[in-house]
């Protein structure tokens, strides 16, 4: 793959991200996965790390396992519904997409230990508790859609660029430009330019649709030490699927040279640039968690996170078509670049603490903290890993999640529930955080049955770059909201 030629291409990523080159904004996008959990941690907006006995604790802080009495599965659906409102060149659009996903599903045994008759029951290790869990942990669904007319500069422009930086070999974006008459040779010495006619407008439109996400699979042990200190290990195996499918139109007045002797003559052109993006991969990585009754009320929580370390297979392919005006229509690509490349995610260290209100509910906050910039990535294939590597360590930083939220028991049985989380941004400039509202209920069914219900709205604004230049290049302000429903169906025995 041309390093230096697939950089240039920008795309956006998922909610709380701008954009950036392709390998280097794949890493982090990758990156920003979330905790697995139920309904009715989502619902106090994932503060689970220091609360304990919920199955979330598969796939969060696995010494929480530790507080399990009985065992215990669980399902949880999920509605997904997103909206994207952008602004491009002062107009506004919107697109949005539906969808229906499968988010978790967890199994918990409990496994007392036995000991001898006489002995104290509350005192040395009490119980080992093993669990098994599946996690939607990112979810990289939506559509995105802009438009305006640009009278500042034309994606020409970038092609141009191109073609003095790489020249416009055949099978090459630069080369299909020059060959559909977008690009041109001008001056002394002679630098490739865009063809447009000077002092006139370009329509330009983006469309952008998105599937897939990121899930992992834990296997978790967690255990009890005198109803006092509880310690957990677990293993995720993970799993991503991304496609991104990108279609910039452009249209504009351009000179070009027909007849014998050539001359000028101005035309109308459309043009579609089209892009694609195919990514699959698998990845594991370990949690180390610890829980400690600080009093019955108060619980303090860590959780330790190992780098995920992923082999992915990467697929871009890019084409052009234009249409002409004197009626000259071309068609070239796509051509597509793989590459196979190993990646390794943040590693990711958290604390939290909960206050128990007797019978009435719980009070529970925690923070996490990624350095985004240690995302690394390499592959044995003719690749230079060093430029994005380098891009990751620049435009990336440290940064904080922090999440507050809270359960009143309304009676033995009913419980209400809302939370508030906040995902820092990774970027070191022009980064915006990502917020989340939260809020559920629960009702536990005699008989050891319950259901939980949580809705989430989540806020986050980013920046779309369809093409970059050496000058200002034109970006849209795209705010995506996700409005989100969970419902956890499980049963204690």
């Amino acid at each position: 793959m041309k390093i230096k030629y697939i950089l240039s291409v920008i795309a956006i990523v998922a909610i709380s991200k701008s954009s950036f080159a392709q390998y280097a904004q794949d890493a982090v996008r990758f990156s920003t996965f979330q905790t697995g959990s139920s309904s009715r941690i989502k619902a106090i907006g994932n503060a689970g790390t220091a609360i304990g006995g919920d199955v979330s604790s598969i796939g969060g802080n696995p010494a929480g396992l530790g507080f399990f009495t009985r065992s215990e599965y669980s399902v949880t659906p999920e509605y997904n519904g997103s909206t994207d409102n952008t602004t491009y060149l002062g107009q506004g659009a919107m697109a949005t997409k539906n969808g229906v996903n499968f988010n978790n599903a967890s199994l918990v045994f409990y496994n007392r230990v036995n000991t001898p008759r006489g002995v104290n029951k509350n005192k040395g290790w009490l119980s080992f508790n093993f669990g098994l869990g599946y996690n939607r942990t990112n979810d990289f669904n939506e559509n995105i859609y802009y438009s305006g007319r640009n009278s500042s500069s034309s994606i020409n422009d970038y092609y141009a660029s191109l073609a003095n930086s790489s020249g416009i070999a055949s099978g090459t974006l630069p080369g299909f430009a020059y060959d559909h008459n977008l690009i041109d040779l001008y001056g002394s010495p002679a630098t490739y330019q865009k063809n447009n006619v000077a002092g006139t407008s370009a329509d330009q439109a983006n469309s952008i649709s998105r599937t897939g996400g990121q899930s992992e699979f834990n296997l978790a042990l967690g255990a009890n030490y005198s109803n006092k200190l509880y310690l957990g290990f677990s293993i995720g195996l993970t799993d991503l699927n991304y496609t991104s499918a990108n279609n910039f139109y452009e249209s504009g007045l351009a000179s070009v040279l027909e007849g014998s002797p050539a001359v000028g003559v101005n035309r109308t052109y459309n043009s579609t640039y089209s892009q694609e993006q195919v990514t699959s991969g698998s990845g594991f990585n370990a949690k180390f968690g610890l829980m400690y009754k600080i009093t019955e009320a108060v619980r303090f929580g860590a959780l330790f996170t190992t780098p995920t370390y992923y082999s992915i297979n990467d697929t871009y392919s890019e084409g052009l078509a234009t249409s002409l005006s004197n009626g000259n229509t071309y068609q070239d690509g796509p051509v597509d670049y793989p590459l196979s490349y190993t990646m390794r995610t943040p590693l990711k260290v958290a604390g939290g603490l909960s206050f128990f209100l007797g019978k009435f509910g719980f009070l529970s906050g925690d923070a996490e903290y990624i350095d985004y910039s240690t995302t690394y990535i390499n592959s044995n294939s003719d690749y230079s890993n060093s430029y994005d590597n380098n891009l990751i360590k620049q435009n990336y930083r440290a940064t904080v999640n922090a999440h507050v939220g809270a359960e009143a028991r309304i009676t033995n049985n009913f419980s209400l529930r809302g939370g508030y989380g906040m995902q820092g941004s990774p970027l070191k400039q022009n980064g915006t955080n990502t917020n989340t509202i939260s809020g559920g209920l629960g009702y536990r069914f005699e008989g050891g049955y319950y259901i939980d219900a949580t809705y989430s709205h989540v806020d986050g604004t980013q920046l779309l770059t369809p093409y970059t230049l050496t000058s200002a290049s034109p970006a849209a302000s795209v705010n995506r909201n996700l409005n989100n429903v969970f419902v956890t169906i499980g049963f204690r025995y």
